[in-house]
């Protein structure tokens, strides 16, 4: 009479063979769409907000990204990625900026900013109100105020009689302005007077400007530069900036990034998104969220099929799909109440 246990290890047998051919060859789509479906028809029994809590969520939500977006591995290849990005993708001259980005969105975005009334007012308030605004406009006036007097001089030059006159008024300008600079001690002269109404001066121009943000074409000359560089291959962005300031730009922002996520205050931005999130998807089904997403069954069994067979053959050739599958069956089929039922048999 046969043993108990050789019965049991015979059936162990049996079952790993079985289950690794379920997981092999041409089975192994069969029991994908199988169980996919399966999987789908519970959780179309299954309400989200009854089997994740807000807590949880927000739990999980927190921790994903406190780990993926500190990870080394986004850490070291966001300098790759930039340089690879600039010296393959962005040197492609098969493609035009305007087969890549549609004019119709870029048009809205810029309706939407020049729209943007509210904002283009409260910088503009508040520029004014910065007291390093008079300092820039008095060495931008003062730098303008200069450039426009050696040009008229340049020009009076070519003409008889009047390239002496002129030398005469820019020498007098000149005496003036050093008289001014051993009073003030600085280097300005029309600018120091230009900067003290700088922002009396910027204040008042604030309606200016909001009526040529609103009237003006200043849309039609921004689609007009968009138009110019549409035709363009995308390898003419390289232009606007090198190789090596396109990798500290992208790690500058990858620090802004990894810095505001470790704030009190983003935290509380996740939390209402998730919050938010429940309150639109809690009472749905799992099953029913998928549409939502953008995803269905097949979609799900899709990707399975385009990367589990691979992976599958290769731990069956290697034998640790069996070793693995064997394991977790083993205590089962030996046992003592399995080989109590066998002894029995």
């Amino acid at each position: 009479m046969t043993e108990p246990r050789e019965i049991a290890e015979r059936l162990l047998d049996a079952q790993v063979e079985y289950i690794v051919g379920e997981v092999s060859g041409d089975r192994f789509a069969e029991v994908v769409a199988r169980d996919v479906d399966a999987v789908l028809g519970v959780a179309d029994t299954i309400v989200f907000r009854d089997v994740v809590s807000i807590d949880e969520a927000k739990r999980t939500v927190g921790n994903i990204i406190d780990l993926i977006g500190g990870s080394p591995v986004l850490r070291d290849v966001v300098g790759v990625f930039a340089d690879s990005i600039y010296d393959n993708i962005a040197a492609n001259n098969e493609y035009t900026l305007g087969d890549v980005v549609e004019r119709e969105p870029v048009e809205q975005l810029l309706e939407q900013i020049f729209g943007m009334h509210q904002a283009q007012e409260r910088i503009l308030e508040r520029l004014t109100e910065s007291p390093l605004i008079a300092t820039v406009a008095s060495k931008f006036v003062d730098k303008l105020i200069s450039d426009f007097m050696e040009s008229n001089r340049q020009m009076a030059g070519k003409i008889p009689g009047v390239g002496s006159l002129v030398n005469l008024g820019t020498s007098a300008a000149k005496q003036a302005r050093k008289a001014a600079e051993r009073a003030t001690g600085d280097g300005t002269f029309l600018g120091e007077m230009a900067g003290k109404g700088a922002q009396f001066a910027l204040k008042r121009t604030n309606n200016a400007i909001r009526e040529m943000l609103r009237d003006a074409p200043v849309h039609d000359a921004a689609m007009e530069f968009w138009d110019l560089h549409a035709g363009e291959p995308v390898s003419g962005l390289r232009d606007y900036l090198s190789q090596q300031e396109l990798r500290e730009l992208a790690l500058i922002i990858y620090q802004i990034a990894l810095t505001t996520r470790e704030k009190e205050y983003f935290g509380l931005l996740v939390d209402e998104c998730v919050d938010v999130f429940f309150t639109k998807y809690g009472d749905l089904t799992l099953a029913a969220m998928l549409p939502e997403l953008g995803l269905s069954g097949q979609d799900i069994g899709n990707e399975i099929l385009r990367y589990g067979p691979a992976v599958i053959e290769q731990a069956k050739r290697n034998g640790v799909l069996s070793k693995l599958v064997r394991e977790r069956l083993e205590p089962f089929f030996l046992s003592e109440s399995t080989l109590a039922i066998l002894a029995d048999a």
